[in-house]
């Protein structure tokens, strides 16, 4: 078992806090405002552009130069499926290690824009190895790896052999090019649904207090996780074994959630090249979450935080909230306790 982390003091040190967005999501704004919603989708950062638009890049580009053909997963033989977990190890390896090498090891923009001033955990026994970089590492690399492979390799074996509905972009292109789409939409849906649940306490204890340990997350944080977690986590491309897809959907959506992982956990809110911006990563939803735990399941397009009251921006009517909400939790557990004593 796994004990549930309180934050002490030291790990509340606090550094950049962006200013809170006050306005709702432009999408689910009334009236309609046609500008905002096409900024959203289309500006920079946004909806498509960069992660979504760069992870299909990735993909495509996997699924071209380092997937087999389907026609040889036809049978599961270690040849192809070393080769599919090799690759995998490859992206992460090089994404979460670039990231990590510039913003933690040349620390080339020390804690500007950093979200907690402090770096990653050192000799601490709440991690493995007593450390939290290697900690990461391991459950990554040991645990997120296989399943991530595991799941990517009975995904195609299922498409090779019919089991498994697929299209082709050729006979399909407009189908095709919608499901990718709404493959982002799909990823935030099963994400927020399965996070609530992990959240469940007596999972929460056993499994995901694992990931929430990095109560100030870097880039191999993200992946940091409990097999079963993992086993969670990777269940979306499922999806693709009921509704026809082309083997590049799921290759997508298991990239996407790789990537965009390792990016939001890095613990910046923006990177910095030549002290200049290139890019606004705005992920400091999620580290709140980490910080608060309960607060900001969801990272996506749909506003289930919104609508389920757990949304957190950072503001003092924000806290002001949690601090009410946690109260009346208490409140009303305090009297439940005291109905089933009497």
């Amino acid at each position: 078992m796994f004990e549930v982390i309180e934050l002490s003091k030291s790990d509340r040190q606090e550094g950049y806090r962006p200013e809170p967005d006050p306005a709702k999501h432009p999408i689910f704004q009334w009236p309609p405002k046609p500008v905002a919603v096409a900024k959203y989708l289309f500006g920079f950062p946004g909806y498509l552009w960069p992660y979504a638009t760069f992870f299909a890049g990735v993909a495509l580009v996997w699924w071209l130069l380092l997937t087999p053909e389907l026609s040889q997963m036809r049978d599961f033989r270690a040849s192809w499926i070393a080769l599919i977990c090799v690759s995998n190890l490859t992206l992460l390896v090089l994404c979460a290690g670039v990231l990590h090498l510039r913003l933690y090891v040349q620390k080339a923009q020390g804690t500007e824009y950093k979200y907690n001033s402090k770096w990653l955990s050192v000799d601490n026994q709440t991690f493995l190895f007593r450390d939290q970089l290697w900690d990461n590492v391991f459950w990554s690399v040991c645990s997120a790896v296989p399943i991530w492979t595991a799941y990517e390799a009975a995904t195609f074996w299922l498409q090779a052999n019919g089991f498994a509905p697929t299209v082709s972009w050729q006979s399909h292109p407009i189908y095709c090019a919608l499901l990718l789409l709404f493959t982002q939409v799909w990823i935030d849906v099963h994400f927020s649904a399965t996070h609530r649940v992990l959240h469940w306490p007596p999972l929460f204890k056993s499994v995901h207090s694992l990931h929430h340990k990095n109560l100030n997350p870097g880039p191999w944080s993200g992946l940091a996780m409990h097999p079963a977690e993992h086993l969670i986590y990777f269940s979306g491309v499922a999806l693709f074994w009921i509704i026809p897809s082309h083997p590049l959907h799921s290759l997508y959506l298991l990239v996407y959630l790789v990537l965009g992982d390792i990016v939001g956990h890095h613990g910046f809110d923006r990177l910095v090249l030549r002290k200049k911006i290139v890019l606004n990563t705005n992920h400091y939803m999620h580290y709140l979450h980490h910080k608060y735990v309960r607060v900001n399941y969801g990272t996506g397009v749909l506003p289930f935080d919104r609508l389920f009251g757990t949304f957190h921006d950072g503001s003092d009517e924000s806290m002001r909230a949690l601090k009410n909400r946690f109260r009346a939790q208490a409140l009303r557990s305090r009297e439940g306790r005291k109905d089933a004593a009497s």
